[in-house]
């Protein structure tokens, strides 16, 4: 009897002009410009449906940018243009774009390799379900909120203790007991998480860096960033390089409202922890906690590239997107070419150069 063929073998290449890594906002703008170009081009997802990063965050979540501020192109938010969309409605707009342009969407396609095609120019993309796509361009959209980040000391917290990283939490159930818990990180996710959990009555101590500059959200200030062009500064000049020096800040709103709280205890920026099940902050410490949430960022994470494309810490090398690899790019990520690159809003710009610089063999 004949032995079954490796699952690497069970299909036939699909040979293809493009192929997009990523069926979040990069991927779908990515589309609609390749669409514009009549380019042949599949998007490859690894969940099974559009928008997946989204519906996986927390309940509670809230765009800190109006709708008419974070629109992909050629299709406007439904709807009031003037509310801050849910995640729900994140993740309706997403699939309902898909959608509504009919982008060839292969679900459950977690790439696996990036890898030169064998024996002709371009490359090949392999995935764990055993497809292999080849395609002489290649655009990464997988986004900058892949690998959590967490310090390397909360692995001295008791080993019972339930931690969760923003990206896995959703809601307050997830956190057993109605102890005290701990929630790290200085950025809007984690002001929005500390209030979700807040709001239950337990008691919340927010690990909080107070230096983190908080500024007021509201039309007027989307107005006002909108029509200067500030979201829009590139990196590569000397105002986009002072921007990109800058931590980001969160929205004062959204501090105010976690400070409203009288079960919230801000103990600064965490700095490390103390036996017992305790984190020390810069102003306080905690009380032995029955959770912990971490909402301290993202490393990268691309084991599966094997081009010369990532630095040694394995961060994506590229300018403005492009990579060294012809035809390959990055979309998504953070400050790619300006402040908006890894918002919704950005994705449409990026998106429309790269796509142009691509086909133009920069």
């Amino acid at each position: 009897m004949a032995l079954p063929l490796p699952v690497a073998a069970a299909f036939p290449p699909i040979v293809l002009d493009a192929v997009v890594i990523g069926a979040g906002q990069a991927g779908l703008a990515a589309a609609y410009y390749l669409r514009k170009r009549g380019v042949n081009f599949r998007i490859l997802e690894a969940a099974p449906n559009v928008g997946a990063a989204w519906a996986a965050r927390y309940d509670s979540l809230q765009l800190f940018s109006p709708a008419w501020a974070s629109g992909l192109p050629g299709r406007p938010w439904p709807g009031s243009p003037l509310r801050y969309p849910t995640r729900d409605e994140t993740v309706a707009y997403l699939r309902d774009y898909a959608a509504h342009f009919s982008f060839p969407i292969d679900t459950g396609q977690r790439v696996t390799r990036l890898v030169p095609a064998p024996g002709q120019p371009g490359y090949a993309v392999h995935t764990a379900a055993g497809r292999t796509y080849l395609a002489r361009y290649v655009i990464i959209a997988t986004g900058p909120y892949v690998q959590p980040n967490v310090p390397i000391w909360a692995s001295q917290l008791a080993a019972g203790m339930v931690q969760l990283h923003s990206r896995d939490y959703q809601r307050p159930a997830q956190l057993p007991g109605t102890g005290p818990v701990a929630v790290v990180g200085s950025g809007n996710s984690a002001l929005q998480i500390a209030a979700d959990l807040a709001a239950t009555g337990r008691p919340v101590f927010a690990a909080y860096d107070e230096r983190t500059n908080a500024a007021p959200n509201n039309q007027l200030i989307w107005a006002g960033m909108t029509l200067t062009g500030f979201l829009r500064v590139p990196r590569h000049t000397a105002l986009g390089r002072w921007l990109h020096s800058k931590p980001d800040g969160v929205v004062s709103g959204d501090l105010d409202h976690l400070r409203s709280f009288a079960n919230v205890t801000f103990i600064g920026r965490a700095t490390g922890v103390l036996p017992g099940g305790i984190i020390r902050g810069e102003k306080a410490a905690t009380p032995p906690l029955e959770a912990v949430v971490w909402a301290t960022g993202y490393r990268p994470h691309y084991p599966w590239i094997e081009l010369p494309i990532l630095a040694p810490d394995g961060s994506p090398q590229h300018q403005r997107g492009l990579t060294a690899a012809p035809g390959v790019a990055f979309l998504g990520l953070s400050w790619l070419d300006t402040r908006s690159s890894a918002l919704l809003n950005g994705a449409g710009a990026d998106a429309r150069r790269v796509v142009a610089a691509l086909l133009a063999g920069q």
